[in-house]
């Protein structure tokens, strides 16, 4: 299971004290803010871009990370696809499913998922390499079980019809109050910020 510390907030400085530790993969939330720091950490890292994105933000997304969580919609892919091969490099993506079916969330509907990932992988730029969710805000840890166990029997559908081929090798779901769960249910990517740095802001 690959431990993705969640940045957001936190100063260069101290994402350089958990690389010192250990750590050799970092996840932000906003776009302008991974521009701000990425840059500056003096060391190499996989960086990964974890929060909503907008199609206006892919190119200074992909000028810092070519890992992204949370491709929601083919518009959002193809656009992804297209800044890829303009600045000559591949970008590895992974679909964000709202497997709690709430409708403030970003990410697919469950039903549209399949679908999504056999178009995303028809992009030549992209390579599909897995699927994220996210639980309820709030919710205890064994309420989310539900959520990871759905994202987890769509994973192994496509797996089995070949979708996305080996490169299809990721769960990213689980955070700081329910990583364990996430774990159990099959993650391959858990992100963890409140759990390694003091909650800030």
């Amino acid at each position: 299971v690959t431990l993705v510390g969640v940045t957001k907030n936190h100063s260069v400085d101290e994402i350089e004290a958990a690389l010192d530790c250990g750590l050799a993969d970092i996840g932000e939330n906003r776009v302008q803010e991974a521009q701000a720091k990425l840059p500056l950490i003096s060391r190499p890292v996989r960086r990964h871009m974890i929060g909503h994105l907008q199609r206006n933000k892919v190119r200074h997304v992909l000028e810092v990370s070519r890992i992204i969580h949370s491709v929601d919609s083919l518009r959002l892919a193809e656009d992804i696809n297209t800044r890829c091969d303009r600045m000559g490099i591949r970008a590895d993506i992974m679909i964000e499913v709202n497997c709690s079916n709430e409708p403030q969330k970003h990410g697919c509907a469950v039903a549209a998922a399949a679908h999504l990932a056999e178009q995303v992988c028809t992009l030549p730029q992209v390579r599909l390499v897995g699927l994220m969710t996210m639980a309820s805000l709030g919710e205890q840890a064994e309420q989310a079980r539900a959520a990871f166990a759905r994202l987890r029997e769509i994973f192994d559908e496509m797996r089995h019809h070949h979708v996305g081929d080996a490169h299809l090798a990721h769960l990213s779901m689980g955070m700081s109050g329910d990583f364990g769960v996430a774990i159990e249910e099959g993650a391959t990517m858990v992100r963890i910020g409140t759990a390694l740095f003091e909650e800030r802001g």
